[in-house]
Formats: structure tokens, sequence, C-alpha cells
């Protein structure tokens, strides 16, 4: 269907010295591009191995918070880091916060009516 010309019998000419540093240029280049290629490809996949064996697991098991006699738990909420949990205690709020990970106390806040 396509014309195709016939085959040449005539053999490989040599290269000239010109060509020959061309080709050798494009060599160079061209190891260079996939050396720089594959130490990116490398990093990036380190970066992900390093984020995965770092990570701290979230905390498992039971935890019991002990709340003064006569608390209400008023409301609770979860952030990314942080548990909040909104208490009256005989008419006084107060918010205590854990640690999301390790569910260990992180700080309180009391709000009491200025006299």
């Amino acid at each position: 269907m396509f014309h195709r010309p016939p085959p040449t019998e005539a053999a490989d000419e040599a290269l000239t010295p010109e060509q020959e540093r061309v080709i050798a240029k494009f060599r160079r280049f061209s190891s260079v591009s996939m050396l720089v290629m594959v130490i990116g490809v490398a990093a990036v996949f380190g970066v992900i191995g390093y984020r995965m064996l770092r990570a701290k697991p979230l905390a498992t098991g039971e935890v019991t918070a002990l709340l003064p006699k006569g608390a209400k738990i008023v409301g609770t909420a979860v952030t990314a880091d942080v548990v909040a949990v909104t208490l009256d205690i005989g008419g006084v709020t107060e918010i205590r916060t854990f640690d999301a990970r390790t569910l260990a106390p992180a700080g309180r806040l009391r709000f009491a009516v200025e006299p």
C-alpha cells in the first residue's frame, strides 16, 4: 500500500569526528538526565518510607479519665490532635483537653464568674 524505497546495499559510512562528538555529547546528556530522574524518584520514595516508619500509632486500649464528683459532661469535640471535653462541675464550666494520639491529658481551662 505504501511505497517503500528499495534497500540500499551500500555499507555504513564512518562518522566524522564532529558527528562522533555530537553523539558522545548526547549520550552524556542522556546519562545525566536519567541519573537526575533516578535520584528524584529515590528521594520521593525515601520521604514516603521515612514518614511511614516514623509515624506514631494512635492510642489503643482503654483509658479512664477521672472526673470530680458531681461533674457532668456537657459536650465533646475531636480534632486531628486534640480531644476536648466540656464539663459542668457544680455550676462551673471547665474544658479538659487530651492528646488524640496518646490520650494523655493536655490541658485544663476553667471558667468562673467574676465577683
